[in-house]
């Protein structure tokens, strides 16, 4: 089955919200072995609607619609589906039900009249009971397309998707297997390893296509097969994958889609009862943010001195005025010191520390742009190493949050 899918609404276009539903859309499609021809966004107006309905219409099996299924005038979904099927909209009880007792019973108010409208369908549609908000999914099939049509709130067509959406495609249309294995790198850009596995690369089977997934600092390689025999599928990915690893062992970290290297490092902590904290300075706080981001992170991340100010570095993390008098606060005489304090104050068995000019523009150092100095102070010794990153902002700080988290990897790894 090959699918489009389509997110409606102008907010998406001129950039004032982003589209995040396309993505979970297309996952959620992809693990049940079908294709995406296209991501659509396009603006509310009702031509643009049907013209894409039309334009769609035999060319792909299954399109998916989201937005434009509200309560107010701007929504205008419905009535357009109506044109398109030559439909007409009529109450669903059932919906009309549930809006009513959650209006009336959760959210304790009277219904008023635009509650009510959400419970109209067009009649030929099959209703997606949205069991989390007020606005019901429509499934409907013209020719050889199937329509699908989802409310534009991120959890409620998360909801629809996974509990409506899928298990009836599933149910119904038979579809080819697809095995996806995901190899995260860290260390090397992607040129560099593309060099390393060329020769690997050129000897994979046909049906095992290689992409290179690359941020700043790491790259990760995602493994896709496609066949009918899911078993010769996974066998084939993990021969390959354990020949790769062969080559690339190095800076191989994991094996996952979702296997962060900031995940990684909270299992290691984790595992052996270690402690982190942290100073940032060109870092913004970065490093806290995403080491944070993962649940259950409290039992070995303490805190994080963002000591952006230079006041910051030698009030509170006691940096003596005159290292950054004679070195600059850019330097590796400083960032020690940061780390060193970090680790003080919150007792910790380890601390990183950052410091460094990310541009555009220096700051209150005579450093290069793109100069970081990264510090790991652990139980016995402060490591410093320094980097230059480059630019633009965006890329260096990236860069020295993934560095950082690197050298926490592999010193934790030295001593377990």
């Amino acid at each position: 089955m090959k699918a489009t899918i389509v997110t409606i609404g102008d907010e998406i276009l001129i950039g004032q919200i982003i589209d995040t539903n396309s993505a979970f859309i297309a996952k959620s499609l992809d693990k049940i072995g079908i294709d995406i021809h296209e991501v659509l966004s396009i603006s509310d107006s009702r031509q643009h609607i049907l013209e894409t309905l039309n334009q769609l219409q035999n060319k792909v099996d299954l399109v998916i619609i989201t937005g434009g299924l509200g309560p107010t005038k701007d929504d205008i979904t419905k009535k357009t589906l109506c044109d398109y099927f030559e439909d007409e909209l009529v109450v669903d009880q059932e919906v009309l039900t549930h809006v009513t007792e959650l209006i009336e019973g959760f959210y304790k108010r009277p219904i008023t009249q635009i509650n009510k409208d959400q419970a109209l369908v067009p009649s030929k549609a099959l209703v997606l009971n949205n069991k989390v908000g007020t606005a019901p999914g429509m499934w409907m099939k013209k020719e050889n397309t199937i329509f699908i049509s989802l409310p534009g709130v991120p959890y409620e067509m998360k909801y629809l998707i996974e509990n409506e959406v899928i298990p009836k495609v599933v149910k119904e249309y038979k579809r080819p297997f697809i095995i996806h294995k995901t190899i995260l790198t860290y260390g090397q850009g992607e040129s560099l390893v593309a060099e390393r596995i060329e020769t690997w690369e050129n000897s994979l089977p046909e049906f095992i296509k290689l992409a290179y997934l690359p941020n700043p600092g790491r790259v990760r390689l995602r493994l896709s097969a496609r066949g009918t025999d899911e078993n010769i599928l996974k066998e084939a990915i993990e021969e390959n994958v354990t020949s790769l690893s062969k080559i690339i062992g190095d800076i191989i970290v994991g094996y996952d889609e979702n296997e962060t290297l900031e995940l990684i490092l909270g299992r290691l902590l984790t595992k052996n009862k270690m402690t982190i904290s942290t100073a940032e300075s060109c870092t913004g706080g970065k490093i806290a943010q995403m080491l944070t981001a993962i649940p259950g992170s409290s039992k070995y991340f303490k805190g994080s001195i963002v000591s952006y100010a230079t006041e910051i570095k030698t009030e509170i993390l006691k940096v003596p005025q005159e290292l950054i008098d004679n070195y600059s606060v850019v330097s590796r005489e400083v960032a020690i010191e940061m780390a060193l304090g970090a680790k003080r104050l919150m007792k910790t068995d380890y601390a990183i520390s950052t410091t460094g000019n990310a541009g555009p523009d220096k700051g209150d150092s005579p450093a290069e742009v793109g100069t970081v100095f990264i510090a790991l102070a652990t139980k016995n010794e402060v490591i410093c190493e320094e980097f230059n990153f480059g630019q633009p902002r965006e890329k260096v700080i990236d860069r020295a949050v993934n560095t950082a988290f690197e050298m926490l990897q592999k010193e934790i790894l030295k001593n377990v």
